[in-house]
């Protein structure tokens, strides 16, 4: 009979990790703000990749959300829309040592500037390499995400290699079966060699099919498109011990607060050794 069982050495403890498109400032998104920290700090996730944060007069959400949980925080604008800026955020629960970004392909083709954000963030038992994105997000967009593809795994290959393998959170537009997505996946030619990433929804996740843009969602469901799972946490291959081996992923953020759905996205909570 085969032996289940860890390998002795393995690690036990585990972190929880949280993607999230956050819908920027659309819809009631006062009320909205009130179910997002409610749900986040209903989840206590250890670590929070945020995507559409807005930022405004010196003010971001990113910030009043950290605020909330007692948590560290980084935040880059990628672009404004209005006077009301549009971008990425990184939250922890333990410091952020280093932060970096750098600006994707495609402003110039599309008039929309995406961003890739790295946060070296100093875990009680070692340094985790965590990067967010958000690419663009048309159908027909899918030769401009292979490109942004290409520059995040660059932009990921430049970091110290950690003892933890990187985490790539974000919403990628793009399902499961498209060629952006199988670069990072080594299901065809990765962008940098030896650079592979396991999505968590695939290796660990629930009975369902994870989407994440569903029409369940009333903020959905007025765009008369398909069911997508299409905001993803893909970790890199595991490394000594165990270390970011994927053992849960689930939904989060799916259900209404006060009759009022946090945003038009569902996220994805995964938990990794560590």
């Amino acid at each position: 009979m085969t032996n289940l069982r860890p390998k002795k050495g393995t690690i036990e403890t585990h972190l929880k990790v949280l993607t999230w498109n956050v819908w920027w400032r659309f819809g009631p998104w006062e009320e909205r703000g009130e179910a997002i920290a409610t749900t986040l700090a209903g989840i206590d996730a250890d670590m929070i990749a945020l995507q559409e944060v807005w930022d405004h007069e010196g003010a971001d959400f990113a910030a009043e959300l950290a605020a909330k949980l007692g948590f560290h925080h980084v935040y880059e604008n990628c672009m404004d829309v209005g006077d009301v800026g549009f971008g990425n955020a990184i939250l922890s629960r333990w410091p952020i040592n280093i932060t970096d970004h750098t600006t994707l392909f495609g402003k110039a083709e599309t008039g929309e500037t995406r961003i890739v954000i790295y946060a070296e963030i100093d875990g009680p038992r070692g340094k985790i390499p965590l990067f967010n994105t958000h690419i663009n997000w048309m159908y027909e967009q899918s030769h401009i995400r292979q490109k942004q593809v290409k520059d995040i795994a660059r932009f990921i290959d430049s970091k110290p290699k950690l003892k933890f393998p990187p985490i790539l959170c974000g919403d990628f537009n793009a399902s499961p079966g498209a060629e952006e997505i199988r670069m990072l996946n080594g299901l065809t030619t990765a962008p940098v060699e030896g650079l592979a990433f396991h999505d968590a929804w695939d290796f660990a996740g629930g009975p369902t099919a994870g989407m994440t843009w569903d029409n369940t969602n009333p903020y959905v469901a007025r765009y008369f498109e398909s069911d997508r799972r299409i905001d993803c946490i893909f970790v890199g291959l595991p490394k000594t011990k165990g270390a970011g081996y994927i053992v849960g992923c689930q939904l989060a953020g799916n259900q209404p607060v006060n009759d009022v759905y946090p945003s038009d996205h569902f996220a994805v909570l995964a938990e990794l050794r560590y």
